[in-house]
């Protein structure tokens, strides 16, 4: 299950799906709500968030996929939002393994100084003022994926403002979840040229899972011949040396 980042379509992971189809497993990729394919009607209106997508799209999707694939093994293969919102999932205790690509909390404060100025500038101005004046956030105006509906803007600005992302929500929005329960085994991948996703802020996500059983591998782009990785280049064709990685580790669990 190829769960995605806030605001990224199917599309971007088509190449990378690919390949893991080519190698044997099953794969499935999806739009949430509101964004890409499964946008209906317009987005202003449109009551998506944050968790709706752990508590209803992510495990639909799951479902779907065992149903096309019964009786073996389900892997979470997820993108930033794709990793941290599967303790939303009712149904995350069937998932056998994670393999997490530049998940973190996104932490504001953590990041470098260089990049806090931006960030602050999107999540608490840019975010606010398009959900006022548009109803929506449009993220594309900055290089930040498809337009946002204002809902899961707004949490995404709420969480990265705090600590533990989705667990500043909790007792608040988030009445029940099981990310103190999941004890599956998970690998988390970042790279060291990723300013929302360093080492701080995966740390800081994965604190939210007090059970899990957590790998790290932080990636340097040079050593493996590339220039960039970041937060999105991981899937990039041009950086297909990298995509073993997650082979070997769907392969191992």
């Amino acid at each position: 299950m190829m769960a995605p980042a806030t605001g990224i379509k199917r599309q971007f992971y088509a190449n990378f799906a690919s390949y893991l189809a080519d190698n044997g497993f099953g794969v499935i990729t999806f739009d949430n709500r509101g964004i890409g394919g499964s946008l209906y009607g317009p987005i202003k209106r449109h009551t998506a968030s944050l968790q709706c997508w752990g508590e209803k799209d992510m495990p639909a999707v799951l479902e779907h996929l065992k149903s096309q694939f019964p009786q073996t093994k389900y892997h979470l293969l997820g993108h930033s939002a794709g990793g941290q919102l599967i303790g939303l999932m009712p149904n995350a205790m069937d998932i056998s393994s994670m393999f997490n690509v530049a998940c973190s909390s996104g932490q504001l404060r953590n990041m470098r100084r260089g990049y806090q100025l931006p960030a602050h500038f999107f999540m608490n101005f840019f975010i606010p003022l398009s959900n006022i004046v548009f109803g929506h956030t449009k993220s594309q105006w900055v290089g930040m994926g498809q337009p946002l509906p204002k809902a899961v803007a707004k949490q995404w600005q709420q969480w990265c403002n705090g600590q533990g992302y989705v667990k500043t929500a909790f007792g608040r929005t988030v009445h029940q979840h099981c990310y103190d329960e999941l004890t599956l085994p998970s690998m988390w991948v970042n790279a060291i040229d990723d300013d929302i996703a360093n080492n701080m802020n995966v740390a800081d996500m994965m604190s939210v899972f007090p059970k899990l059983k957590g790998q790290t591998l932080t990636l340097t782009p040079s050593e493996h011949g590339l220039t960039e990785i970041g937060h999105m280049k991981f899937f990039s064709s041009k950086s297909k040396i990298l995509w073993p990685l997650a082979l070997n580790w769907l392969d191992k669990h």
